[in-house]
């Protein structure tokens, strides 16, 4: 039997328990338009709707395989490393610490590991940027960062595709792509395991992170559960359940994120895919270092070309005189909320230097706001230089 109801007459609120509706204010902004409402168990949002739609612009833009499973972890990179490196690991680990983010994943997560578990970092010299040694791609897991965030190093390409090629027949390679993906054009699929966070190239908001796995990577996960117990938030094999079977999340993930994330890899998509994207960014770094070759104060930090990362780039401040954190100070004094939190040193670096996000959105027109950036940076420090010389 149908029953129809006269819809003038319903109830405008949401009264699910959860997501639950939010405050008049909040349904008065775009955000009403983010599904931010809905359950993510509604076949409309996930099955047929925005998950599923999300998913298949993502393996678009990145070309992915048909058998890669692709995950929407709840929280940012951090926590989906922490599942990778718990539910991934058998008796042995490597990888590259050449920055904060690179270590984190090396010492912090990686050393919570049980002590049978042979681990294995190399990390860089004294006032190096990027680790002369090797990992050990006989390890069950080789953990890869593509591209620094803190230091704007980056891992080269050929360096990548040799680690998918030396890699040992039991051996996982996971990369850590929180600061390029969407941005780099990175060696087709020569990877098990992908991780990034939404926040940078696809300018979307905080806490929410992508894990993409190979058949190999979701074969393991049930070897690794005979080295250990795996939390039940750190176990992918529910993960991969839910997103292979109704492209579902196991815990209620942040609608509106995805909801951001799918505009962002549609646009994506429609302006030339990936290689447009890799092209923006590089364009964007470009006009930074001809800018700071310009200048008699600025420098790349990493002089190596190939290690340079053009999605996340610092330049090093050269003149003693002239204090980066005085250069963010003044940016941030405008009052300007897109200039409150700088452009500025990472806390890790110890060169007095300036970082800069070269990511697609920041300036999806070429570099207009880019030199906006450089003639008020340029009239900073000529503020500051005279200040000197006064004194």
């Amino acid at each position: 039997m149908s029953i129809k109801l006269n819809t003038a007459d319903l109830p405008t609120s949401t009264f699910t328990c959860g997501p639950s509706q939010g405050h008049p204010v909040i349904r008065q902004t775009p955000l009403s338009q983010t599904l931010f409402e809905r359950s993510h168990r509604a076949k409309d949002i996930s099955t047929d709707g925005l998950y599923k739609e999300a998913t298949a612009n993502l393996r678009q833009l990145l070309a992915l395989p048909d058998d890669y499973t692709v995950i929407f972890f709840m929280g940012g990179a951090t926590p989906a490393l922490d599942a990778v490196a718990w539910s991934l690991t058998t008796n042995s680990i490597s990888g590259l610490s050449f920055g904060a983010f690179s270590k984190l994943w090396c010492k912090k997560i990686a050393g919570c590991l049980e002590e049978s578990v042979k681990k294995d970092f190399k990390e860089t010299a004294e006032g190096e940027f990027f680790p002369q040694e090797q990992p050990d791609y006989q390890a069950s897991l080789v953990v890869l960062t593509p591209n620094e965030t803190s230091t704007g190093a980056q891992i080269p390409d050929d360096y990548l595709a040799h680690a998918w090629k030396a890699k040992g027949p039991d051996t996982l390679v996971a990369w850590d792509c929180t600061s390029c993906a969407g941005g780099r054009a990175l060696p087709k699929n020569q990877f098990d395991v992908m991780v990034f966070s939404m926040q940078k190239c696809f300018g979307v908001g905080g806490g929410s992170s992508v894990i993409i796995l190979s058949p190999a990577a979701v074969a393991r996960i049930e070897e690794a559960k005979k080295y250990r117990r795996i939390p039940y938030s750190l176990d992918l094999s529910y993960a991969v359940q839910k997103a292979q079977e109704k492209a579902q999340t196991v815990n209620t993930p942040s609608t509106t994120n995805i909801w951001m994330f799918n505009q962002a890899c549609k646009w994506m998509n429609d302006n030339g895919g990936l290689k447009a994207m890799d092209a923006l960014c590089r364009q964007h770094a470009q006009y930074l270092l001809q800018w700071a070759a310009g200048t008699d104060w600025l420098r790349p930090l990493i002089a190596d070309e190939a290690h340079r990362s053009y999605t996340t780039l610092t330049l090093e401040v050269t003149d003693p005189k002239l204090d980066a954190a005085e250069i963010s100070k003044a940016l941030k004094a405008t009052g300007l909320p897109n200039l409150q939190d700088g452009i500025k040193k990472y806390s890790a670096v110890k060169q007095n230097s300036l970082r800069i996000a070269c990511f697609p959105f920041v300036d999806i027109h070429g570099v207009e706001q880019y030199k906006k950036l450089t003639q008020a940076v340029d009239a900073i420090v000529a503020a500051l230089r005279a200040q000197t010389e006064a004194k």
